[in-house]
């Protein structure tokens, strides 16, 4: 069963910046990101979840959904198990709940496949106020 410890969420002025990771855990054995379609989610309060971004397995590619071009960067460090979301310049528009997700054997060639992965962390706040 894959466990997912989110964190860096919380609460920024306009124009900050934030710094989501996500270690995912409890592969089998002989398993790890390596073979895992990655990818970001959030969900506004009374909206439903949109697409951040999405990288397939084996894809050096990363797909952003247009919201968030140039001011989001997605990463993932597979050695480690764990993604990553830099998000900075910040807009009250951001404001949601954030979840990764990954999905085995995964291909994505546009940011909304992210909304196809089959396990998701639990989320994290992120709140742009001033």
């Amino acid at each position: 069963q894959l466990q997912f410890v989110e964190s860096g969420g919380g609460l920024v002025q306009p124009g900050g910046s934030l710094r989501l990771s996500c270690v995912v855990s409890g592969f089998n054995v002989g398993d790890d990101l390596n073979y895992y379609g990655v990818g970001w989610v959030r969900q506004a309060p009374g909206k439903a979840r949109e697409e951040i971004s999405c990288s397939g397995v084996g894809d050096d590619l990363i797909h952003y959904q247009d919201s968030v071009k140039g001011r989001f960067t997605f990463s993932r460090d597979n050695a480690k198990n764990t993604m990553y979301l830099q998000m900075d310049n910040l807009k009250p528009e951001d404001t949601g709940v954030y979840f990764c997700g990954v999905a085995v054997h995964y291909h994505c060639q546009d940011p909304g496949e992210a909304l196809g992965l089959d396990y998701w962390g639990k989320g994290i706040v992120v709140t742009v106020s001033s």
